[in-house]
């Protein structure tokens, strides 16, 4: 269920010495380096020690419509991405990160490549089967850290009073959260609807309802890196006027 182009992590390293497909010395300046948070599928994960999904092949296509080249993938906590970004250690970011006002006062991002709503997830036939998020009273809920997933649960559950502070567990990816949802650990798990897909369709869980946010994301980028940042959004226009991102979605979403 990959792309040709999925980026292998041994393949990546290999042309952190400056090298290009062909041999030749890349130019500096255009070399980027990505970064992806894996447990977050299909947009991103590890299998057999590869990295793969929709941003990896996404971002590799899109890069591949600029001027500038893709050395490396570093693999991160979500919450870190940002810091890694801000740092330079990162000069990109592809994790499904949705564009926000909060986050735009830190980092920019490229025009949108993805629309998305939440999911709430639960066990497959279990007795907890909400309808709406006033229904959780009383109910326990997990999300990932940073994501919006997490806003949703602070903002819409628990700032509202439906949901205690102490029922609510944040993960450091939704893997853990998911077989937490399994193990009766937690009753529910907030997280975006393709991810949520992906879950019901290879776990014992499934979409008790849709949230809508309305949410879109993008490619996030250093503010200063206005080069980047255009270059990045024309890739995305000429990879969705393209065949390429047909191909690409329907790989990992079977659209």
């Amino acid at each position: 269920m990959k792309l040709a182009g999925a980026a292998s992590i041994a393949g990546l390293a290999g042309c952190l010495e400056g090298d290009d497909e062909n041999g030749e010395e890349a130019d500096g300046e255009n070399t980027i380096v990505a970064g992806t948070a894996p447990g977050f599928p299909p947009f991103q994960m590890v299998e057999d020690g590869e990295l793969i999904g929709f941003d990896i092949d996404l971002l590799e296509a899109v890069v591949d419509e600029t001027e500038y080249e893709l050395a490396e993938w570093e693999q991160l906590e979500f919450d870190s991405l940002i810091p890694a970004l801000e740092n330079e250690n990162i000069d990109v970011i592809a994790a499904a990160m949705t564009i926000s006002e909060e986050r735009q006062e830190q980092i920019a991002f490229s025009d949108p490549y993805y629309s998305a709503d939440q999911s709430i997830l639960v066990q497959s036939g279990g007795d907890f089967q909400p309808e709406s998020l006033d229904d959780f009273d009383g109910q326990t809920v997990g999300a990932q850290s940073g994501t919006t997933g997490e806003t949703v649960v602070r903002d819409d559950l628990i700032e509202a009073g439906i949901v205690d502070e102490d029922d609510y567990t944040s993960f450091d990816n939704y893997v853990l959260a998911v077989e937490d949802l399994e193990s009766g650990l937690i009753d529910a798990v907030v997280l975006d609807e393709p991810v949520a897909a992906t879950f019901e369709a290879e776990r014992d869980v499934e979409v008790a309802f849709v949230y809508e946010t309305g949410e879109e994301y993008g490619f996030g980028i250093r503010q200063e890196d206005e080069d980047l940042q255009a270059a990045l959004s024309d890739g995305v226009a000429a990879v969705e006027e393209s065949s390429e991102y047909e191909e690409i979605t329907s790989t990992w979403f079977g659209e």
